[in-house]
Parts: structure tokens; sequence; C-alpha cells
């Protein structure tokens, strides 16, 4: 713990205690002066805010229009008996030095006791703006994962059990839902029209601390803080947060960051701090990144990403000079053109020094992943660059890590097309086993189509060990979401009961 406390690190904290559719919703502009603006229309997933900005005095009304469409959301894990940690495999979230640092403790970390019948315990507490009557409710992604069930509590102290509709780990994002009526709405606002300097409200639950709110001034935008410290859940984000100094704690994550319309215009998701609290700045996703993940999680139920099809540095002093450029200071200098990407199409080579998309500066990384992340595949963007010091612009189609256009599917573990059962003792003991899963009711699928027959027992899936159905389906989960661009391949070990050693590669993305 000592040494945590002395490490910078990003504090992505949940808790404190114990495309091809339009956009979905529309806005109508009041002439009436200082109002709430909680209206909404059915059947959208969101309402777009179309309001002048107020007067920076007016924090009140700001905050009386937002403080009921900001909810609390609870968490909570199965525990089972024995000492293997939680349904699903892996090791107890409670046992980690990192969730105690966050979520408090005695400082005696201990692995849960064997108990005889499984124990639902909290996980933790973070928090989650309403997007529409309907029960739609935006977190973060951190604020969901690894949970069985999630309590959400209303201002008004109602409480209901809520729905995962889609989470995207990549921009930890997360869409939930609950059945509700005479829910308040938050706007979604404009993240683009924000000017570095204006006043804003951080709104949420910190330390469990229902409907606060805290002010500040955006400090900064596009800012990447994974350049400073690892995310915490490991893995490359799309980063491109507003920086703002309003106080967000552990348990603020997936608040709202609204302008003084009350209208959002970014998710609270991390704070940068030496002592896991806050220490003068917070960090917020933009509403122009939200609004795409959310609509596509609640069409698709999975992210249609879209890249533009370069690896790239930013351009430094050192690099300009060593590549001879001299037209341009800033920018994204082009490493290497990815094959059958749209970028390859367009024709950008080596060493081309991209400036603007669509107009907009991109001379950082998270300038260009965000004008990027609101795009899906098959949209088309105007790239400018430069090339031997001359300035060029091309229309820019932008296709998926595949190199095409067709939608992405959401996970379907059922694509397997087998059951699993837990292995007899006795069995494993015969074949010299530590752990395993057996294969059985195999029809058509993925596993069939690459030659896994009924009996097979699993033990590992790409040299994660595996011990229940829980386990491969957490595999599964990963591989899916996952935005790398590797191909989507379970790398199986195991055996028959024969003892036979057997290998398979199961392939999870051709038809």
């Amino acid at each position: 713990m000592n040494s945590i406390l002395k490490t910078s690190l990003i504090a992505f904290g949940v808790a404190a205690v114990t495309s091809t559719a339009s956009v979905l919703a529309f806005g109508s502009k009041s002439d009436k002066g200082p109002q709430s603006p909680a209206f909404t229309e059915t059947g959208a997933l969101y309402t777009v805010a179309n309001t002048p900005i107020q007067e920076p005095s007016d924090f009140v009304n700001a905050a009386e229009s937002t403080v009921n469409g900001v909810v609390s959301i609870k968490s909570f894990a199965t525990q089972r008996a024995g000492n293997n940690g939680y349904y699903g495999g892996g090791q107890s979230p409670f046992s980690d030095p990192f969730f105690e640092f966050f979520f408090g403790g005695n400082g005696n970390r201990r692995a849960p006791q064997q108990q005889s019948e499984p124990q639902e315990r909290p996980m933790g507490l973070g928090s989650g703006v309403i997007l529409n009557s309907e029960g739609y409710i935006v977190t973060n992604n951190h604020v969901i994962d690894g949970s069985d069930r999630l309590e959400v509590t209303l201002n008004d102290n109602r409480t209901f059990n809520a729905t995962v509709i889609g989470k995207d780990p990549t921009t930890d994002l997360a869409l939930i839902k609950i059945e509700a009526e005479g829910l308040h709405v938050i706007p979604m606002g404009d993240s683009e029209a924000v000017r570095v300097g204006e006043w804003v409200l951080a709104v949420g639950n910190p330390f469990g601390f229902t409907s606060t709110v805290t002010k500040g001034i955006v400090s900064a935008k596009a800012r990447n803080i994974s350049q400073r410290s690892p995310r915490p859940n490991g893995g490359n984000g799309i980063e491109s947060y507003i920086q703002t100094d309003a106080a967000v704690n552990p348990g603020n994550s997936g608040g709202a960051l609204v302008n003084l319309n009350g209208e959002l215009i970014g998710i609270n998701t991390a704070i940068y701090s030496e002592t896991g609290n806050f220490a003068g700045y917070s960090f917020a996703i933009p509403t122009s990144i939200v609004k795409k993940v959310v609509t596509d999680l609640k069409q698709y139920g999975t992210v249609q990403r879209a890249v533009l099809g370069v690896s790239f540095n930013e351009l430094t002093n050192d690099l300009a000079k060593e590549k001879n450029v001299t037209a341009v200071s800033a920018g994204i200098l082009v490493r290497e053109v990815v094959e059958n990407s749209g970028a390859a199409d367009a024709g950008i080579r080596e060493n081309d020094v991209i400036t603007e998309i669509d107009g907009a500066p991109a001379h950082s990384t998270a300038q260009l992943q965000e004008a990027i992340a609101k795009h899906r595949p098959g949209d088309k963007v105007k790239v400018t660059f430069y090339r031997d010091n001359k300035k060029q612009t091309v229309s820019v189609e932008l296709r998926n890590q595949r190199g095409n256009t067709e939608v992405t599917r959401s996970a379907d573990f059922n694509e397997l097309g087998c059951a699993f059962k837990t292995v007899p003792a006795e069995t494993l003991r015969q074949l010299r086993l530590r752990s395993g899963v057996q294969v059985t009711g195999i029809r058509d699928g993925r596993f069939k189509d690459a030659g896994i027959k009924n009996g097979f027992i699993i033990q590992d899936i790409n040299n994660s060990r595996v011990n229940s159905r829980d386990d491969v389906e957490r595999i599964y989960n990963a591989i899916m979401s996952d935005d790398s661009g590797y191909d989507k391949v379970m790398f199986i070990t195991g055996c028959y009961p024969t003892g036979r050693k057997v290998y398979y590669a199961v392939d999870l993305e051709s038809k």
C-alpha cells in the first residue's frame, strides 16, 4: 500500500463505501430565459440540447436541473463456496490491494472464508446519467464490470435493478436500463462547443454522498492521460478527455459533467492523484464520443469502431528535423499505412503529416482519436496533411479493423455451440489435471467447426486456466471486445478422457 501511495496514478474509482443510424433525438430551442432543460421525446435514446449558455454566476439553475438526472449505481458480485473467489473464475476482487486502496478496508486482506452457500456481496458504488424517459442510463464500464447485479437508486430514493444493454471497455462507457416512470432527463450538450475556461459542474455520488455538486472550469480539452500513468485495468483505450478542476472523487465515476445550462458535456471518469482522492484535476469523456457509443450499444449491442488505418507518432522538433518537415510544427506523422485500409486507398503515405480531420485540428493522439471515434465504418472524412511540405486534402472512407464496412456483431456466447459441465474430481485425479471443464452437447457452432468433440476437457484458453463455464464465457467476451485488431481466436489446450492431449484453434470471426 505504501508503494501505491507513493506512485502517481489514475484513479478510476467506482466506490468509496463498504454507424449507419442518425442521431435518435432532437431538442427544441427555448427563448424564455433560464429554465430546466429536462425535455425529452418518446423513443429517443437521448435529448439533444440547443440553448444559449447562461451567465457564469448561474450555478443554481444548472444544479437544480441536473441532480435528479444523476443516479447512484451499486454493483454486486456473488461469492462462491470455496477459496477460488467469485463465480466467473479468477481471484476475488476484494483481495486485490488496488480494490482495498479505493474501497477501504482494515488493512488485513484475507481470502473469503469457505461458505456452504453462494453469497452476494457489494463491489462498489458509482454514478450514472439518465438519458431518456425510457430508462436508459450511461455510466462507466468500470462501474459495472464484473458485477452479477446492478442496483440503481434515483435521487427520490426509488430503487431498481438494472439490465446491461452493452458496454465498451475501449472508451470505458456502458449503457444500462431500468424500468421506471417519471424519470428526470439530462439533455445531451455539445462538448465540441465547450471552451477552455468555461464554468462546469460535476454531479455524482462521491464517497456515497448522493446528489453532490461541485464546480470548476474546463482547464484543457483532448487530454490523453495514459501517457502519464497507465489505466488500472490495463489496455489501450480511446482517450480524449475534458480536463476540469471540479472536485471528483471515487464514487463520482459515471456521473455528469454539465455546463451552466444543465446540459451534459461529459461523463466523469478519472482523476489524477497521488492519494486516490481529488488532487486538483479530473477527467470526463466528452459527449462527442458518448453520443456515438451509447447509440451503437443500443442499436447493435456493440460499438461500430472506425479506424483510419495508420500507425503514427506525434510530430516533435526532433522528428521534424529528421524528416525535414518545415511547413508545420505540430501534427500526426504517419509511420506506416495499414494495407487494405481507408488511408491506403486514399493515397496517404508514410511520412505524411496529418494536421486536420474534417477541418478540426489533429495535432495529438487524443485529437485524432476523438475525431475518428465519432464515426462508423463507411463514413467519409476529409483528411488534411502535408507531404514534402505541401498541403493536401483527401477524402477517406473509414473502415473497421477487418478492412471492410460490415456491421460488427454483438458477441454471442451461444455461437460456440455446446454446453459445459464440471469435471468429476476422480477424473481430474486420474488424468493428473489441476483444472478443467468438460464439453458436452456439441451441436453446430464454432467448437464443432474446429473439430472439438463431446467429452473434451478444456484446461486453458489463451494461456488462462479454465475451471468452469463462466471462465470460458469470460475469456470469450474478452476476446470479442478486444479492439486491438488481432484475430479473434481461442487457442485451447486440453485432453480427452482417454488422456490424449489435443490443441485446438477456434476461429471466432469467420462466417
